[in-house]
């Protein structure tokens, strides 16, 4: 990602993932890619506003009004309509749209039943989540580099569940609940990040290689 500032990578990072689950499309998938799009337009805002301003074109604001706009969702969307306005550009959905979203979101975690987002939610997060990206750390074509990272990474680059893996993770967390619905936590953690899956695993089997050498020790 070359084209991309450092700054930038954070925040894409959690696009590109989201839009890897939206591309699978199964309803699980679905689940996790509204999560990820609505975390990756208020990462996007978050990491926009804690920029020096020379990493933001000088565009300048005060301590004050940073500070507000940070406090939750709702104030930073607030900065992202005045300065959609100051820069005299388009919104592509209203601030209604985004808190809708937003919404759909949060039921994900906290609605009874397993609700399956619609597609045209779906459709409507991810556009924008896609354009506050592209705004706010200037890329023109945001499609574009998702379908270029998404075509550089080899199907199997990523750490595969194993049963040994699963095991290990369920023992020590057992479940959570996604949309009133349960799931093992090796499950939704590897649907999140499968590098933090395996990494995980691999701490809880050096934790209990090292209870176990203790035990034998003091036997």
């Amino acid at each position: 990602m070359t084209t991309l500032t450092p700054w930038a990578l954070g925040p894409f990072e959690i696009l590109l993932h989201a839009e890897m689950h939206y591309r699978n499309g199964e309803d699980f998938d679905r689940r996790i890619a509204v999560v990820g799009f609505d975390n990756s337009i208020e990462l996007s805002i978050h990491t926009y506003l804690s920029l020096h301003p020379i990493q933001r074109q000088n565009r300048t604001y005060s301590k004050a009004d940073c500070e507000r706009w940070l406090e939750n969702f709702h104030a930073k969307i607030d900065f992202l309509v005045l300065e959609i306005q100051i820069r005299k550009l388009t919104m592509v959905c209203d601030k209604a749209q985004f808190i809708w979203y937003h919404e759909v979101r949060n039921s994900q975690y906290h609605v009874g039943g397993a609700t399956i987002p619609q597609a045209r939610e779906l459709e409507g997060i991810r556009a924008a989540a896609m354009w506050v990206f592209g705004v706010l750390f200037d890329v023109a074509d945001v499609a574009a580099l998702l379908d270029q990272q998404i075509s550089m990474r080899p199907g199997d680059d990523l750490p595969k569940r194993s049963d040994d893996d699963d095991r290990l993770i369920d023992r020590d967390y057992g479940m959570v609940e996604l949309a009133g619905k349960p799931f093992y936590l090796s499950e939704v953690l590897h649907a999140f990040d499968a590098v933090q899956y395996s990494e995980l695993a691999n701490e809880i089997r050096k934790r209990d290689a090292a209870n176990e050498e203790m035990n034998q020790v003091k036997e």
